[in-house]
């Protein structure tokens, strides 16, 4: 202790270790945590001192399910309308941002809400998008970032208005005379985003300063660690770029698109998969890959056990469908063991999440690391093999709790099961591992706290939608603090360097404005962070 060069001091450190769960003080070294305990104890081992008057720490948040670089480049170069806009608001937004715009540049942006879609499925509305638009191409993604809304210059751009098919993955909406709406689904929305993105030059930097301010704005909410879901090669080139000029304050784990029928990537599967360690950088791990076994609910796309409600495009016994076979699923898990990575698989569905299961199964003891991504819909006979079999769960509560999402997954699936989503509890007492996150900006915000609130109350954080959601799978506030940080570091292989505060870890922790464990259920929404610290040093101040 005598050559640490901080102490913090004058805390209530909830540490998230079992061997040692609080303390007052933490001694730092090297960008570590080189000892713990009450502020006597390790009064003078440091020559500098920060006093934190008092101030609850946690250990750095950790988010096992975003997309950063999206988040960042979305708030330095895109249009943000909040998902609880109406059809007038979003296309007010669309006028606004005409007046900042050249000739002929695009506007892009995000997240209409998807209880809009039948709304914005219709020739008035492409119309008045058009109008709105003032010549401008408009491509604005939904709240679940697989769906797009076109005007017609985008659609022309990007061929649809020349397609009489839908593209392999995806569906063009068209109205009774034939005639594209405007509404794009997933794989139908990436021939326009391909159109956008050859528009525009892009170097490493473009994408490295995208990385940079999403890991910025995480920072805001106390959070030193995260799993970016849906990996390009830009963005590993970028984060390469970041940590190797001394700019990535953060660790990350990234996830190497396997398939990709959302945002137009050119480079996937085993073509990317097999380069990601070349961009390996000591805070950058290239450790996983990622597969979207199946689309999701509101646009009939994710895959289930029982079929969706009845309508007049699918029918009545429509279950959606997974977008691969068993065998070729099995396949790529048994690829990814072989080139030492985890693999995350995108289930929204209870048939997606039971594929991914049986593979698993197969593989046993073999496996690799397994993440079950968003699997709010489970079977109840399949919630203990999650723990039997080693599969992480990879939940994402700002996606369940009461809200546009949910609202759409009940207009499309049958009650009671539409809203028994998120079984947390059960997973927990059966032994599974829970980690928490965002699937920013996919949700509105990454703060850890709403999801916290989320998992603890099973109510919407903000107040707007009222109600429980399927009350008795409530966790307790340690439960969801620990899906935010050990649960996460697990997951996602980071257990050796954070989610806990203990010697030897990363000095990664997070000041906060009050302390979560005292405080009543319905303020934990309410907590903020007041600093951040990554690796020893401080990257964020409120």
């Amino acid at each position: 202790m005598a050559d640490a060069e901080l102490l913090v001091t004058n805390a209530v450190v909830h540490t998230m270790d079992p061997t040692r769960p609080h303390a007052e003080a933490l001694a730092l070294r090297g960008g570590r945590v080189t000892a713990l305990g009450t502020a006597a104890e390790l009064a003078g081992s440091a020559d500098r001192v920060v006093d934190l008057g008092g101030a609850t720490v946690l250990p750095g948040l950790i988010d096992v399910h975003n997309h950063h670089a999206l988040a960042g480049e979305a708030d330095l170069h895109q249009l943000k309308v909040p998902a609880t806009a109406s059809f007038e608001e979003v296309l007010a937004a669309v006028r606004r941002r005409t007046t900042a715009l050249g000739p002929g540049e695009w506007i892009v942006g995000e997240s209409w809400g998807s209880g809009l879609v039948e709304r914005l499925s219709t020739p008035e509305a492409l119309a008045a998008l058009d109008d709105a638009s003032a010549g401008h191409p408009v491509l604005l993604t939904d709240d679940t970032h697989h769906n797009k809304w076109a005007n017609t210059a985008a659609l022309r751009a990007g061929g649809v208005l020349d397609r009489d098919d839908d593209p392999a993955g995806g569906r063009i909406v068209r109205d009774p005379g034939g005639a594209p709406t405007g509404v794009l689904y997933e794989a139908a929305g990436a021939l326009v985003q391909a159109a956008y993105d050859a528009t525009t030059e892009r170097d490493v930097e473009y994408y490295a300063r995208n990385s940079e301010r999403g890991i910025e704005m995480l920072h805001s909410y106390g959070i030193t660690a995260f799993q970016d879901a849906a990996t390009s090669i830009h963005l590993l080139a970028g984060l390469h770029k970041l940590d190797t000029e001394g700019r990535l304050r953060a660790w990350v784990v990234t996830s190497m698109l396997v398939n990709d029928f959302i945002f137009g990537t050119s480079r996937v599967g085993e073509d990317l998969i097999t380069e990601g360690e070349q961009f390996r950088t000591v805070h950058h791990r290239p450790e996983f890959a990622k597969i979207f076994l199946d689309g999701v609910p509101p646009s009939r796309t994710g895959a289930f056990l029982e079929p969706y409600l009845p309508d007049d495009a699918h029918g009545a016994c429509h279950l959606g469908h997974p977008t691969m076979p068993a065998d070729e699923l099995e396949g790529w898990l048994r690829r990814a063991a072989e080139l030492g990575i985890g693999v995350k698989v995108h289930c929204t569905g209870d048939a997606s999440v039971r594929m991914v299961l049986d593979a698993a199964a197969a593989l046993h003891p073999s496996a690799p690391r397994l993440q079950v991504a968003h699997g709010q819909y489970i079977h109840p006979d399949d919630v203990e093999r999650f723990a039997a079999l080693g599969v992480h769960a990879d939940i994402s509560p700002p996606l369940w709790f009461p809200g546009v999402i949910v609202e759409a997954l009940r207009s499309v699936r049958p009650e009671p099961g539409a809203s028994r989503i998120q079984p947390n509890r059960a997973l927990l007492d059966s032994g599974a591992v829970l980690a928490a996150g965002s699937d920013w900006p996919v949700s509105e915000s990454p703060d850890p706290w709403f999801g916290i609130a989320g998992l603890v109350t099973r109510q919407d954080p903000t107040g707007q939608f009222p109600g429980v959601l399927w009350p008795e799978q409530a966790i307790t506030v340690g439960e969801a603090v620990a899906a935010y940080t050990t649960g996460p570091a697990q997951a996602m292989g980071l257990d050796d360097v954070t989610g806990r505060l203990a010697p030897g870890l990363s000095a990664d922790f997070v000041v906060l404005d009050r302390d979560p464990f005292a405080v009543p259920a319905a303020e934990l929404s309410a907590v903020t962070t007041s600093q951040t610290w990554f690796a020893g040093e401080p990257v964020y101040q409120r």
